[in-house]
């Protein structure tokens, strides 16, 4: 059985571990990479969309990333307990014709004994911005550790 450390009980350092690796695999944009994360049967909410499995998380993330494009995301641990983490999170893109919104959401987090997520809620809302209001700058792929974070950047 693979298993997926960090594994639960999460401590604060553990559930901000596994909120980086879950930003770091997001900030890939490869949505084979990410769904290796949940358990073959997890089960989704993302906004409206309800889906399972990894193929239903591959297949949404692909067409998510086609939509979004120059995508860059921060997750930071709002609270957690036994196998539940709980992060808010932001995320900046544009669409085709170059529109940039900032997208801001909670997700609750839901982890089997090997740490594989079997469940995700995620609560997400879109904001149009500037492209001179983006704070999210560094080069595509993993945010650099000694970028601010969401609380330093006032997010």
């Amino acid at each position: 059985m693979m298993t997926r450390p960090p594994l639960p009980p999460f401590t604060a350092e553990t559930a901000a571990q596994k909120a980086r690796l879950a930003e770091d695999a997001w900030n890939s944009r490869d949505p084979a990479r990410v769904a290796l994360a949940y358990t073959p049967d997890s089960g989704w909410r993302n906004r409206s969309t309800f889906l399972s499995g990894r193929a239903g998380i591959e297949a949404f993330l692909t067409a998510k990333w086609e939509r979004e494009l120059d995508y860059r995301l921060m997750k930071e641990v709002w609270t957690f307990a036994g196998n539940r983490i709980a992060v808010r999170f932001a995320y900046e893109w544009h669409d085709a014709d170059g529109a940039w919104f900032r997208s801001y959401g909670n997700e609750n987090w839901e982890f089997d004994a090997e740490g594989l997520m079997q469940r995700r809620i995620a609560s997400i809302n879109d904001l149009p911005i500037a492209d001179a209001d983006r704070k999210f700058h560094w080069p595509l792929g993993r945010r650099p550790d000694d970028h601010p974070g969401l609380g330093d950047l006032g997010l």
